[in-house]
């Protein structure tokens, strides 16, 4: 009996000291991460920014969470994309352009690469050398030869969508008659000839991901898991029943969407009460000029676009949930951002697209909108609507185009709070990097790497900071022709004329703090910090390397 009892004893000793040295372990053990990159999301698309699609994960996230409502990336996808993975400029980690829009004076040339270059060091391959599992799961579109696949750029396990965009279901469909007709999926390092036939794009991303974090499971290594859906890049695709559950949503037209989008982010405090509204861009076609068949359509592509929004929200509620299940969520940093503002193209006004034979094999009627066989886009009202409170969309330097949103959650973020101050897509490597206790190196596989130029948000998000930048700091970029700089509140513009030709090609300058919707220049009436800015651009431009095309 008496044996019996203190082997009863010694037993509960263990297990407590056991529990104990595991609790001391977890509280030591490096957090992992999960980097979610959204495709093309509008500034109030989300519902913790002012919009009416139901985002609850994301929104869940934002609420426990830091929200930046002041975080800034470039123009387009893959330029954005190769600083969120290098910590550095676009011209300097080889996407000064588009690889798919490279002109001939930039072809050759040194940040011109078309895919993320030998000069930097990638997130992943910095966290792998740390330590980490490195998975990836969704849109790489930093090159797509096998050299430069995500499984040769550090990630161990990846299953990727190479290019700029494509069907979001099994047909592999891609984005232009011209030049990409089939778009180019990898598997770790194997190209695939075909996907799944219950291939959807969000819901087989998350499925990967969830089955790398599985299978690692429980050998002491922190894991950093890259999701990035190609929602909500068009062909807006969206399965049942989210394809239906916005009908009759958006009747009413883009302008009551904006104006209600504008009261949803001064309600929440994203932008303040007091700021100016803009209006839609110029050349979108007022609603009420539409006839019945054009609003039928137009509406039936919002409520399509939405529904795939809120897909995407689900699966990422699922990824959570999984974390929560395994028993990681407390020890994972999540990052939710978006690559860039709306896209105002519609399908026909791709490259080569318009009248093309290739367009022909598409069903855009009414009835097929969003599912299978169809190819449509937002378009300029909508893009224009989904941006808010802010002017402009993708493909611009507008605050639309290049203002997106940022949550960061998890361990060591004091959260529940916004920040308003400015933040770049650059701060992301950095940030992670400190979180990860892994130094950026000099060096990496035998030659010299460039060093990050993004800032950590660790201080802000911890709240030992209110800002991550000083507010003389000058931050800059540049993409197919258009510019901006910023310096504090103050932010100079040039809104591209060239290519589609959104803009007027003309400087301008705002305060971005009472008017990120950028409705009233005030190069007139501060000349001088007009001028710096402007100087400023030009030595950015110098500096990184900017190639601009011949006009």
């Amino acid at each position: 009996m008496n044996s019996r009892t203190i082997t009863k004893s010694s037993l509960f000793g263990l297990i407590v000291a056991v529990l104990s040295l595991s609790s001391v372990q977890a509280a030591d053990s490096k957090p992992n991460i999960l980097l979610i990159m959204a495709d093309d999301l509008g500034y109030t698309d989300l519902g913790s920014f002012g919009g009416e699609i139901e985002t609850q994960h994301i929104d869940a996230l934002a609420a426990e969470g830091v929200r930046f409502v002041n975080f800034h990336t470039s123009v387009s996808c893959s330029p954005t994309r190769s600083m969120l993975m290098s910590g550095t400029d676009n011209h300097i980690a080889g996407l000064g352009n588009m690889g798919e829009l490279l002109t001939p004076e930039q072809e050759g040339k040194p940040g011109y690469e078309g895919y993320l270059n030998e000069r930097v060091v990638t997130l992943a391959e910095v966290l792998r050398g740390g330590g980490y599992h490195t998975y990836m799961a969704g849109k790489w579109h930093l090159g797509d030869e096998p050299e430069h696949y995500p499984h040769a750029r550090g990630f161990e396990r990846s299953f990727s969508m190479l290019q700029g965009g494509a069907s979001h279901w099994s047909d592999m469909t891609g984005l232009q008659a011209s030049i990409q007709r089939v778009a180019k999926y990898v598997l770790d390092n194997k190209e695939l000839d075909e996907l799944p036939r219950d291939f959807y794009s969000s819901r087989s991303y998350a499925d990967f991901l969830i089955e790398a974090i599985r299978e690692n499971r429980g050998d002491g290594k922190p894991f950093f898991a890259y999701f990035a859906p190609t929602a909500a890049h068009d062909p807006v695709h969206a399965p049942e029943p989210w394809l239906s559950k916005y009908r009759g949503r958006y009747d009413a037209g883009y302008e009551a969407l904006k104006t209600d989008r504008i009261a949803g982010a001064k309600r929440l405090g994203v932008v303040p009460e007091g700021s100016p509204a803009p209006g839609l861009h110029p050349r979108t076609k007022p609603w009420a000029s539409l006839n019945v068949e054009e609003k039928a359509i137009e509406s039936r592509i919002m409520e399509a676009y939405a529904g795939m929004i809120e897909n995407m929200d689900y699966h990422i509620g699922r990824i959570i949930t999984f974390l929560k299940d395994i028993g990681e969520y407390d020890n994972t940093v999540i990052i939710f951002t978006s690559d860039n503002g709306p896209n105002p193209l519609t399908a026909e006004e791709y490259p080569g697209n318009a009248g093309s034979e290739w367009m022909k094999q598409f069903d855009n009627s009414f009835e097929n909108i969003g599912r299978p066989g169809s190819f449509v886009g937002i378009g300029l009202g909508w893009a224009s609507a989904s941006a808010g409170p802010l002017d402009y969309f993708k493909l611009t330097t507008g605050e639309g185009g290049i203002r997106t949103p940022l949550i960061v959650a998890g361990p060591g973020v004091a959260g529940a709070r916004q920040v308003d101050s400015f933040t770049y897509v650059t701060d992301i490597m950095p940030t992670l990097l400190e979180i990860a206790g892994i130094p950026h190196p000099a060096t990496y596989q035998g030659r010299e790497v460039e060093r990050m130029r993004g800032h950590s948000l660790v201080a802000v998000t911890s709240g030992a900071a209110a800002n991550t930048y000083a507010k003389d700091a000058l931050i800059g970029g540049e993409m197919i022709g258009g510019r901006w700089m910023r310096k504090g509140d103050f932010k100079a513009v040039l809104v591209s004329n060239e290519g589609v030709a959104f803009g007027d090609g003309v400087w301008k300058l705002y305060n971005v703090s009472n008017d990120p919707g950028e409705t009233k220049n005030l190069s007139a009436k501060h000349p001088k910090i007009f001028a710096e800015l402007k100087s400023a651009w030009d030595k950015y431009a110098v500096d990184v390397g900017v190639v601009q095309p011949a006009q």
